[in-house]
């Protein structure tokens, strides 16, 4: 009978195992019933490994990275869940920094745990985190505003780019979402990054704006919404061979749309127009930064 009991014990440990990339925790297998000298045993004959406080890998220390972020989730005990730049790399949207583990704890604590950098965050709502192939990791909204508090900005916007190129979420979600998050660290930092990504204004805001810029660098009011050479522009300057376009959305544009972009682009340099583009967040908000370059322009012969 204590046989059957043992193996009963042994297969539900290695579906544990298997289910968590290779690693279990000595609470974990004191609650199957395996005793302390049992483990210490295990330990001496190298079938299992100590990798962290409490967390060893079994059959072979060697662990690969799922491997890796599960044993330093189960070294911080409950609530712990990979984040910042460890969860961006779970996630498929950034890299941790080598030999470093992020992880975030739901509770105070003061554990220190090597290679793992843990930071207790009492305030981190549980919705916050989801598991991804097993592992506890803070969801991709989560995930972002975390990186916002330690990326520069081209660093970040890269990771929003593949976050949305993966379909976890788009950029105009996101900023949605960021409404919820209002007052923690990062939103504030992101929130910018997206506004000058995808804000945009209508048609004729966009044209009430723009038209004193052009005045201010010395040309005349332009002529709006006007075919040349088969393609209808936002600004035109005729007497100056110039098209001014201008961008609002630029996260959410598909291949298409920024094949078609390009293509026209390089019609009207062909046919020896000169093309300049602005974003709709520069004219609403940088305006001294649109006129200096249209003033720029201006003064080429």
């Amino acid at each position: 009978m204590a046989w059957k009991m043992h193996a009963a014990r042994d297969a539900a440990a290695w579906a544990l195992v298997r289910e968590q990339h290779g690693v279990v925790t000595r609470r974990q297998l004191m609650a199957l019933g395996y005793t302390r000298r049992e483990i210490e045993q295990r330990l001496h004959n190298g079938r299992l490994h100590h990798i962290s406080h409490g967390v060893y890998a079994v059959g072979r220390r060697e662990l690969a990275p799922h491997g890796h972020w599960m044993a330093a989730v189960l070294a911080c005990g409950t609530g712990a869940a990979l984040s910042h730049r460890s969860a961006a790399e779970l996630w498929g949207i950034g890299y941790e920094e080598r030999g470093r583990v992020d992880v975030s704890i739901r509770r105070k604590s003061k554990i220190r745990r090597k290679g793992i950098k843990v930071r207790a965050r009492p305030s981190l709502d549980s919705q916050a985190v989801v598991r991804r192939f097993g592992i506890p990791v803070t969801n991709p909204v989560q995930t972002l505003i975390d990186l916002a508090t330690e990326l520069k900005v081209m660093r970040l916007e890269r990771a929003v780019n593949e976050a949305d190129k993966l379909d976890l979420i788009d950029p105009e979600s996101l900023r949605e979402a960021l409404d919820a998050h209002v007052g923690n660290p990062g939103v504030k930092t992101l929130r910018t990054m997206l506004d000058r990504h995808t804000f945009r204004l209508s048609d004729s805001d966009l044209e009430v704006l723009f038209r004193p810029l052009s005045r201010a660098a010395g040309f005349p009011l332009p002529l709006t919404k006007h075919q040349v050479l088969g393609y209808e522009v936002d600004f035109w300057f005729p007497d100056h061979a110039l098209v001014v376009e201008t961008d609002g959305l630029r996260y959410h544009r598909t291949p298409a749309q920024q094949a078609r972009m390009a293509k026209r682009d390089q019609k009207h340099t062909a046919g020896g127009l000169r093309v300049l583009r602005f974003t709709h967040w520069q004219i609403a908000y940088a305006p001294n930064e649109v006129t200096a370059v249209l003033r720029q322009v201006r003064a080429i012969p």
